[in-house]
């Protein structure tokens, strides 16, 4: 004979159904807003404007996925269809600088710094996306990130005014960490991007 759930175990299941419905409604969210939007290099519409977002620095070295979407946006640029690179990041000392290594790696392969624009602003991706509209008057740009993360952050940017597609970047990363993201953007990103552009 089954017992009837207690209080306990009823507020468990509840809990449950809410978290699932949050993720839900989150990851349909960020699906409807990029469908069509994420790119290859090659369809970068020419004079575009490239966000690419910090990651882990070291050393001032980039980390694996930094450095992934860096390499991207160089090889974009060397194809001649990008204008200008925001480099958005914490700049702050305890970060490591992320937008200054960013630059250095830029500019040891080949891009003039005339055409790099640095944002050590750029805490998390809504504020990289919102300051790249609202600080450096992008209204149009391609976001350079993995493709754990590239959906969410071009519905951030479309979210903040900007007319966003994206970019999968090279990642020369661990399974186990592109895992652990994967987890992460599913559970914990998507739902805070989607309470970011609701309040």
């Amino acid at each position: 004979m089954n017992r009837p759930a207690g209080p306990i175990a009823k507020t468990a299941i509840a809990a449950a159904i809410v978290i699932e419905l949050i993720i839900t409604v989150s990851l349909t969210w960020i699906s409807v807003v990029s469908s069509g939007r994420v790119i290859r290099p090659d369809d970068v519409p020419p004079g575009s404007t490239l966000l690419v977002l910090g990651s882990l620095v070291s050393d001032g070295r980039p980390g694996d996925y930094v450095r992934g979407r860096l390499d991207t946006a160089v090889d974009v640029f060397r194809s001649g269809r990008a204008a200008h690179i925001i480099d958005s990041g914490n700049g702050s000392a305890d970060a490591g600088d992320e937008p200054a290594v960013m630059r250095s790696y830029l500019l040891a392969r080949g891009v003039p710094g005339d055409r790099i624009v640095d944002d050590g602003l750029g805490m998390d991706t809504a504020a990289s996306c919102r300051r790249a509209r609202e600080v450096f008057g992008a209204t149009t740009l391609v976001v350079v990130t993995q493709d754990f993360h590239l959906r969410r952050a071009i519905a951030l940017c479309r979210d903040a005014g900007v007319d966003a597609r994206g970019v999968p970047a090279h990642c020369s990363c661990p399974v186990t960490g592109q895992i652990r993201n994967h987890l992460r953007e599913t559970v914990f990103a998507g739902p805070r991007a989607l309470w970011t552009m609701m309040w």
